[in-house]
């Protein structure tokens, strides 16, 4: 396992340092290691779901995306090595990103049922099935702000829709983001890629324009991987989903952290592109019983 020097770059530093976590930071920072445990694993193969965040290398932009499966479509295959069959839609904005060797990509799996999550970041290779990640970092997270969702059930008939695109929010995907209890965001730097969870009762991601969200960086882990990263690297990508219907909305833009002065911390993220697909995912979840931890977003 890396020691806590190695995992964090200089990004996720000046953030633990300016709020005060350092130490704390260290502490969880040891539950990082590059390999893939028998109980990650088995959480694995137990996952329809993975969502999977990257840099598309015709644009730059970053972009976060679900890819499905039935259970076992996502496996470890190796002490380091996690494979996916299968891939995205042709659609999607990550496609040629999920082809070509080499890319940085940060993946989360994440089960509503037991509201447990795990994230694996490293170089992806393509293959004859899909595509294999060599793993860099493996870590779980806490059930913090995870909704939990009891079933699910893979609609069989679904079949992705025309995906609208645009440069800006219409009032509709205004009022879907503001109706979110989940989140997931992707972002980058200079050393690979990551792709995290932001929960919230509904109300916990604002609109500040057709261009603007606005959400409160609740208290997390103290390792300030996704902060971090955005204070090296601008870039991101959301990922919002109809956890019913399938439907996925995806943005690319930039985000910035601001520092309030009671302490608490709030990411501004300004759109560049949007992409709106229905039933883009084949999974209709049961309703959410939203978790204790989540504060009650402001009136």
């Amino acid at each position: 396992m890396e020691k806590t020097t190695d995992v964090y770059h200089a990004g996720s530093r000046a953030v633990q340092d300016r709020v005060g976590v350092r130490e704390d930071a260290d502490h969880v920072g040891r539950s990082i290691g590059q390999g893939i445990k028998p109980v990650a694993a088995a959480f694995l193969e137990l996952q329809p779901l993975l969502v999977i965040g990257a840099a598309a290398p015709e644009t730059g932009r970053v972009w976060a995306s679900p890819l499905t499966g039935a259970p076992g479509f996502v496996r470890a295959t190796g002490p380091r090595q996690m494979s996916v069959t299968g891939g995205p839609r042709p659609a999607d904005p990550l496609t040629t990103a999920l082809t070509t060797g080499g890319t940085r990509v940060g993946t989360l799996a994440l089960d509503p049922r037991t509201r447990r999550r795990m994230r694996l970041n490293g170089r992806l290779r393509p293959t004859p099935r899909g595509f294999a990640v060599e793993a860099d970092q493996v870590f779980a997270n806490c059930p913090k702000y995870l909704q939990r969702r009891e079933s699910y059930e893979t609609v069989t008939d679904r079949r992705p829709g025309t995906t609208r695109r645009g440069r800006h929010l219409t009032d509709e995907q205004r009022a879907f983001v503001e109706a979110a209890d989940t989140l997931f965001i992707a972002t980058v730097h200079p050393g690979g890629a990551d792709a995290g969870h932001r929960g919230g009762n509904p109300g916990f991601v604002r609109t500040t324009s057709p261009t603007g969200l606005s959400w409160r960086d609740y208290p997390g882990n103290a390792m300030f991987l996704t902060l971090g990263n955005l204070a090296t690297d601008p870039r991101a990508g959301l990922l919002l989903l109809d956890w019913t219907t399938g439907r996925a909305l995806q943005l690319t833009g930039e985000a910035r952290t601001e520092f309030t002065a009671d302490g608490e911390r709030r990411v501004h993220f300004t759109v560049t592109e949007a992409e709106d697909t229905p039933c883009a995912v084949p999974l209709s979840w049961s309703a959410p019983a939203y978790s204790p931890a989540n504060p009650q977003p402001p009136g």
